[in-house]
C-alpha cells in the first residue's frame, strides 16, 4: 500500500506538459503528495492504494490545479520609488533624455545604497508576498541597484534571507553589468573589470545563481558583456542578458554563443538572433509590463519564435522605473493582447518556460518527481486565468507540498 502525505481528487489539472491534450489537461484527476515531491498525477483509477484513514484528501470539487507560477525577471529589491519620473515620461520625456538627466538606474542605485539591509527586506518581503497571493511559487531576484561590491552584496543577501524565510523559492541573480555607476563615468571598461572582480567574490558567499547583463546603448557593449560572461563560465556560472529592447546589438547571439539561459525583453531581436537562439536553446523572456509602461510601438517577433520554436517565458521586469508592476496575472493578460500569445502559451510562459529560463528541472509541470509547487484556482478553464485581472480566483498554493495559502 503507497503512502502519500495528502491527496487533491476531483481536480481538473493542468499539467503544463505534452500529453497531447491543451495545456496538457487532465479531467477528473488526483494528484498525490509524498516528501514535497509529487508523487502521483493521473485519474482516480490508476491512483496506487492508499490507507484513507491517515492520509488528508482535499476535494477540489472540479476545480483546476496549475504549476505554481514562476516570475522569471525581476529586480524586486530596490531602495525609493521613481513616480517623478513616470510624470516625466508623461510630459514627453524619453527614456534616454531621462537617464542623461541622471535619472533611471542610477537614482535607484542612489537610494538602495543608503537602505539598510533591514528597510530592504521589509519593502521586498512586501513585494514578495504580492506575487505569492497570485500563485507564484519561485522568484528569480536580480541585483544591479548597488554598482558596488558593498551594495550588490546587500541586495544579494536580501534575496539570500527572502529565500530562507520566505514560502517562495527564490532565485538569485548577479546584475553588476546593469548600468554604471556614478564613479566610472565615461570609463565602461574599466567598471566592467571591477564587475568581473565582484563576482568570484558574491560566488564564493553563494549568492550568485546565475549572472545577467544590459546589453544596450545604455547599458554595455557586447564585448564588455562577453567578458562578464567569460568570467561567468569560468565559475561555472549560466548566463542571461537584457538584449536587444532598445536597439539589436546582438546580445541575444552572445548569450546563445554562451549557451546561455535566456534573452530578454528582445523587441529588436532579429532572425538571426533567433535562429541563434533557437540552436543554443536559449528562452526568450517577453516583458509586457516594460513595453506597456515605456509605451513602447515595436513588438518582439513572436511569429518568428514560433517558427524556430525558441521557448517564450513571460515575466513582471518588477522594477521601480519601467515596470513598477507587482502583478503576474497582469502580465498574462498583457502577453495575449499585446503580444498575441495565446493563453496556452502564455501559462507555459509563467510555468514550463519560465522554469528553463532560470535552468530549473524539478518544477514548471505537474508530474511525478517535480516539486510539489502547485495551485488551486476557482476557474472553469485555464484561459480565465489571463482573460481578466484584478479578481483572483486563487484558492489555495502550495509550495514543496505544504500549503502556504488557503
Amino acid at each position: 500500500m503507497q503512502q502519500f502525505d495528502a491527496i487533491w481528487i476531483n481536480a481538473n489539472i493542468a499539467t503544463m506538459t505534452d500529453n497531447g491534450e491543451p495545456y496538457g489537461a487532465i479531467e477528473n484527476g488526483v494528484l498525490a503528495v509524498k516528501d514535497g515531491v509529487i508523487a502521483f498525477v493521473g485519474r482516480r483509477g490508476q491512483l496506487p492504494d492508499f490507507d484513507p484513514t491517515v492520509t488528508p484528501l482535499h476535494d477540489v470539487q472540479g476545480q483546476w490545479l496549475l504549476p505554481g507560477f514562476i516570475d522569471c525577471h525581476t529586480h524586486l529589491i530596490y531602495g525609493g520609488n521613481r513616480a517623478n519620473e513616470f510624470e516625466m515620461r508623461l510630459n514627453g520625456a524619453s527614456y534616454q533624455q531621462i537617464a542623461a538627466a541622471g535619472g533611471g538606474i542610477k537614482a535607484t542605485v542612489a537610494a538602495t545604497r543608503v537602505a539598510s539591509h533591514q528597510q530592504l527586506f521589509e519593502l521586498a518581503k512586501e513585494r514578495l508576498n504580492t506575487l505569492l497571493a497570485q500563485g507564484v511559487s519561485t522568484v528569480e531576484i536580480k541585483s544591479g541597484y548597488g554598482l558596488d561590491l558593498a551594495t550588490e552584496q546587500k541586495i544579494l543577501e536580501v534575496a539570500a534571507e527572502l529565500d530562507e524565510h520566505q514560502p517562495a523559492a527564490v532565485i538569485k541573480t548577479f546584475l553588476g553589468a546593469h548600468a554604471l555607476p556614478v564613479e566610472y563615468a565615461d570609463n565602461a571598461d574599466d567598471y566592467i573589470d571591477a564587475v568581473c572582480q565582484m563576482l568570484p567574490k558574491l560566488h564564493a558567499g553563494k549568492l550568485v545563481d546565475a549572472v545577467d547583463v544590459f546589453c544596450e546603448g545604455l547599458g554595455f557593449s557586447v564585448s564588455q558583456c562577453r567578458k562578464v560572461f567569460a568570467t561567468a563560465r569560468a565559475l561555472g556560472l549560466p548566463v542571461k542578458a537584457h538584449a536587444e529592447q532598445l536597439s539589436n546589438l546582438g546580445g541575444s547571439s552572445l548569450v546563445a554563443e554562451f549557451n546561455g539561459l535566456s534573452a530578454d525583453h528582445i523587441e529588436f531581436l532579429d532572425e538571426a538572433g533567433v535562429a541563434a537562439m533557437a540552436k543554443a536553446g536559449t528562452v526568450a523572456v517577453l516583458l509586457p509590463g516594460a513595453y506597456y509602461f515605456l509605451r513602447e510601438t515595436r513588438l518582439p517577433p513572436v511569429d518568428l519564435l514560433r517558427q524556430y520554436g525558441v521557448p517564450m517565458a513571460v515575466a513582471t521586469d518588477l522594477n521601480p522605473g519601467t515596470s513598477p508592476l507587482c502583478s503576474l496575472p497582469l502580465m498574462l493578460n498583457m502577453a495575449c493582447t499585446f503580444f498575441r500569445l495565446t493563453p496556452e502559451e502564455a501559462l507555459l510562459g509563467v510555468t514550463r518556460n519560465a522554469a528553463a529560463a532560470l535552468g530549473l528541472t524539478d518544477r514548471g509541470i505537474l508530474t511525478a518527481g517535480m516539486r510539489a509547487d502547485f495551485a488551486r484556482y476557482a476557474i472553469c478553464q485555464p484561459a480565465e486565468l489571463c482573460y481578466q485581472f484584478g479578481v483572483n480566483q486563487l484558492k489555495q498554493l502550495i509550495i514543496k507540498g505544504k500549503t502556504v495559502i488557503g
